[in-house]
């Protein structure tokens, strides 16, 4: 695994996820650092901890995604979204937008296709369609403010990687613009 790239994805996706929640109206569950109890049930999620979770997101998401083989700023674009969608899901989003067929499962077709696209481009587009992504969700109303959110730190992240540059600050936890929201209806 390249260490710089997964140390520098593995951090932006720690804290965008942020730590322990239990909403009701996701349909995860109890979730810590992202890692939900509904697709982990065997993982006692309150006692999760940032390397226990990056384990699993090193195993079950950056190489499901070939992470290692993806361009700088590219490989945070289809990780997080990994984590945030579905592996395949986020796949068959980057395959649409470098013109291969959309399986979900990124292999030599799709890495020959990435590596032939404009890493700047590429992440644009890959923005674009994952915005995309999440407005035609049932939970767009209720949680769309938060993803609208993910995706431009998560955008913004990309291209500084992508161009070498030092990334932003850390992003808030995607729940916290909903928390925000709430919050200034009532104040």
């Amino acid at each position: 695994m390249a260490a710089q790239d997964w140390t520098t994805c593995i951090a932006f996706t720690l804290a965008a996820e942020g730590g322990l929640v239990d909403d009701p109206r996701d349909p995860g569950g109890l979730t810590n650092f992202g890692i939900s109890q509904a697709a982990y049930p065997n993982v006692d999620i309150r006692a999760l901890t940032p390397a226990k979770a990056s384990a699993i997101y090193a195993r079950d998401y950056w190489s499901p995604v070939q992470g290692d083989a993806l361009p700088a700023g590219v490989d945070l674009m289809v990780f997080d979204m990994g984590v945030n969608a579905g592996v395949a899901t986020s796949a068959q989003i980057l395959q649409r937008c470098v013109g291969v067929e959309a399986d979900g499962a990124i292999g030599p077709m799709t890495l020959l296709a990435v590596k032939g696209a404009h890493a700047a481009s590429l992440i644009t587009s890959l923005s674009a369609a994952q915005l995309a992504y999440y407005q035609g969700l049932s939970g767009w109303t209720t949680f769309g403010q938060g993803w609208s959110a993910r995706v431009s730190e998560r955008t913004a992240h990309a291209n500084a990687l992508a161009l070498g540059t030092a990334p932003p600050p850390p992003p808030k936890p995607t729940w916290f613009g909903q928390i925000e929201g709430w919050a200034a209806r009532f104040l």
